[in-house]
């Protein structure tokens, strides 16, 4: 069933999403300790236990002192993987809604990922990594989970659920890649300088303009506003697989 009419705004749920993630990264920081106490190093996969706020364990590492280098060519390998199919999804939804603005939007995020390729390349470079090794990153469950859930959004979601989905992929996902490097600098962590300028970037604010406008688009076309934010929660979800991917212990 549609909400077309009832005025829902892209703002409307995007605002919804950061009141849930604000409130989720309150609560778990109440939390955290009595939570490590009581499930020792695992990670609960309970939607209700984690509704909302990003949960980036590298950062949590970084925090810890328990960063290394092999934690940051982890990152680079899964980024390496999931830039492949991030480039399939885009031109997937494209195919699907090849109207603008969503196809402007998709298109746009596709040059992001594109221009990031030689500098993610760098980074493998400057960290010591080999050439399989940034081809063949690691291969675990979580290593895929993003890339899935975006590939199912990609094949599922309406124009709303993925322009949404993106809004909250390059919110959670560039402020936390700002974050982890932040907390390298100031924890004063040796790091290649390639690795701190690709991670660097804060915000895209001409490419989260045109999600806005493409999920406002879709919403206007009777898209689920319900349907949409469920899509951005998942896919936000699926990013603290990504950190977790990162940072587990290499394979022997």
């Amino acid at each position: 069933m549609t909400q077309q009419g009832t005025g829902t705004t892209a703002d409307r749920l995007i605002a919804d999403l950061d009141k849930r993630r604000t409130r989720n990264t309150r609560h778990a920081a109440t939390e955290a300790e009595a939570g490590r106490a009581a499930q020792g190093s695992g990670f609960s996969d309970d939607p209700q236990d984690s509704p909302g706020g990003q949960d980036n364990a590298l950062l949590d590492l970084a925090h810890s002192g328990g960063l290394t280098t092999e934690h940051l060519r982890r990152m680079v390998g899964v980024e390496a993987q999931c830039q492949h199919t991030e480039l399939a999804a885009f031109a997937l939804m494209a195919s699907r809604f090849p109207h603008r603005p969503a196809a402007d939007l998709y298109d746009e995020m596709a040059g992001l990922v594109r221009a990031a390729q030689p500098s993610l390349a760098d980074c493998a470079k400057a960290l010591g990594m080999s050439e399989h090794d940034f081809r063949h990153g690691p291969r675990t469950y979580r290593s895929y989970a993003f890339g899935g859930m975006l590939s199912w959004i990609a094949l599922q979601g309406s124009q709303a659920a993925t322009a949404l989905a993106l809004h909250t992929d390059l919110t959670v996902y560039l402020s936390g890649c700002a974050e982890l490097v932040r907390a390298i600098r100031e924890a004063d962590i040796r790091v290649p300088d390639e690795f701190l300028r690709h991670y660097g970037t804060a915000s895209a604010p001409e490419l989260l303009a045109l999600a806005v406008k493409a999920t406002d688009d879709g919403l206007r076309r009777g898209d689920d506003p319900a349907t949409a934010v469920l899509a951005a929660w998942l896919l936000e979800r699926s990013l603290s697989d990504f950190w977790r991917a990162a940072a587990e212990p290499a394979a022997h």
